[in-house]
């Protein structure tokens, strides 16, 4: 008597078929019928839900190929070939070398074939052709819809959302305990930590799991500045950004420089970042220009003839000053005005600027959007030519100055009392200015002041108020 068939059934539905005709159940039933017609016995079926047929990382797959590879299994039996797999050459690949090569033929319900005639060899291959094409189809539709929402400035990572925003309703919203983090990270990396010093420090102060990596990969993520992207496209995204554009792009000039090494806490300075604590404010009274620091010194850009463009008047004479001294001399006159109410009182009564500010938003929005340009171009211009730093340092630093003033602005009510803008820069002096670094030191003066001219040995400071 001849022996039966040893046969095991496999069946499969992705999480988008749930609903199809050919449902576990349906599949299981035919299976057994289908066996049971031809007197088969049917040792065992194998059930993969919820696992897609593009590729064959699927555990009961893996466990029947386990069991084929014994060869102990005469054959294979599907309802329908694409129930195995939809990849063509992931078709041709279980059956030829997983199955056939161990001895098993193949065998769909649904189309009527199997491997042990010569016709259902060659009907496998053409039909796999079409399972293939229907799965480009599907994955055309898909990456269509992806990119639709990309253009419409949705973010398309789903419940993967970057650190600092939670994916909600298909949004991303600011998670703020996540957003301080994602500040502190750039503005670490600017003030010169090392990306493997600010991992360590974001761990100990916060519960989030941080690493190298992330660090790296969140200082390169354009999400934070409100981009979206998808497959190499970026559009402007529909979420609200946690960092400033120009604090981005000046984070990766920095990250991408050649000559900047992880290995060492010293890498040259970049032009984002001032040396000194008045670079930017002082100016010349005498011919305009100016001060430039170096050497130990403020010096007019007229008399230091360091750079040519920034020169107004060659012969102009005015008097150099010790860099410590007039840091100093200003960091004093800002800390009677904080402790010396009288002194507050005397400047804001002799202040001749007007009082408040009448905030046009739509022009302020526009002038930022061109700062942003402009810097982002000076940006572009250090990374591929050869013009000093110092040039392009001091056009960043003044845009920026302008962008902090403007930004101010809009934070505020439409009607600014410019005496509350200053209190409140003096507060934030006081609570922090010893303890800050020199990038945050001069954001702090540079609120308060506006100018430092310098004429011969007098010092006159325009105050912003």
């Amino acid at each position: 008597m001849q022996n039966k068939m040893m046969v095991v059934g496999y069946a499969r539905v992705s999480t988008d078929n749930q609903l199809e005709n050919y449902s576990i159940e349906e599949q299981t039933e035919r299976l057994k019928s289908y066996c049971a017609a031809k007197d088969w016995i049917l040792v065992q079926t194998y059930v993969d839900g919820g696992y897609s047929g593009g590729n064959t990382d699927r555990p009961a797959l893996q466990q029947m190929l386990a069991e084929i590879h014994k060869g102990k299994i005469d054959a294979v039996v599907v309802y329908k070939l694409d129930r195995l797999s939809r990849s063509q050459k992931d078709t041709l690949t279980l059956i030829e070398d997983e199955l056939l090569s161990h001895g098993t033929d193949f065998v769909s319900i649904n189309e009527n074939f199997d491997t042990s005639t010569p016709f259902g060899r060659a009907m496998i291959g053409i039909l796999s052709v079409f399972a293939q094409l229907e799965k480009d189809q599907i994955t055309e539709r898909f990456t269509m819809g992806r990119i639709g929402r990309s253009k419409a400035g949705y973010f398309h990572g789903g419940g993967n959302a970057p650190t600092g925003y939670d994916y909600i309703d298909g949004e991303l919203v600011i998670n703020e305990y996540e957003a301080q983090q994602v500040r502190k990270v750039f503005n670490m990396f600017l003030a010169g930590s090392s990306i493997n010093a600010i991992h360590r420090g974001l761990e100990k102060a916060y519960t989030t799991k941080w690493s190298a990596a992330k660090v790296r990969n969140v200082l390169k993520n354009s999400v934070y500045i409100g981009k979206v992207k998808f497959m190499k496209e970026e559009h402007q995204g529909a979420h609200e950004p946690i960092i400033e554009e120009t604090i981005f792009r000046a984070a990766n000039a920095l990250l991408s420089s050649s000559a900047r090494n992880e290995k060492t806490t010293s890498y040259p300075k970049t032009p984002f970042r001032a040396e000194y604590l008045l670079s930017g404010l002082v100016y010349c009274s005498r011919c305009g220009a100016k001060y430039s620091a170096n050497h130990g010194y403020y010096k007019c850009y007229s008399r230091a003839k360091s750079t040519p463009k920034f020169i107004v008047d060659p012969n102009c004479k005015n008097d150099n000053w010790e860099i410590s001294i007039l840091d100093n001399l200003i960091v004093g006159q800002i800390d009677l005005l904080s402790t010396s109410k009288d002194s507050l009182e005397e400047l804001k009564h002799d202040s001749k600027k007007i009082n408040k500010i009448e905030v046009d938003r739509s022009r302020v929005n526009k002038r930022i959007s061109e700062i942003d340009k402009q810097i982002g171009k000076l940006i572009e211009l250090y990374q591929v030519s050869s013009i000093p730093m110092a040039s392009i340092s001091e056009k960043v630093e003044a845009l920026s100055h302008e962008k902090i003033s403007l930004s101010q602005q809009l934070k505020n009510s439409n009607v600014i009392p410019q005496s509350d803008l200053f209190e409140d820069a003096l507060s934030d002096y006081v609570d922090g200015f010893k303890e800050s670094k020199i990038e945050q030191q001069r954001l702090m003066i540079s609120r308060l002041i506006e100018k430092i001219l310098i004429d011969g040995k007098s010092i006159k400071i325009q105050w912003r108020l």
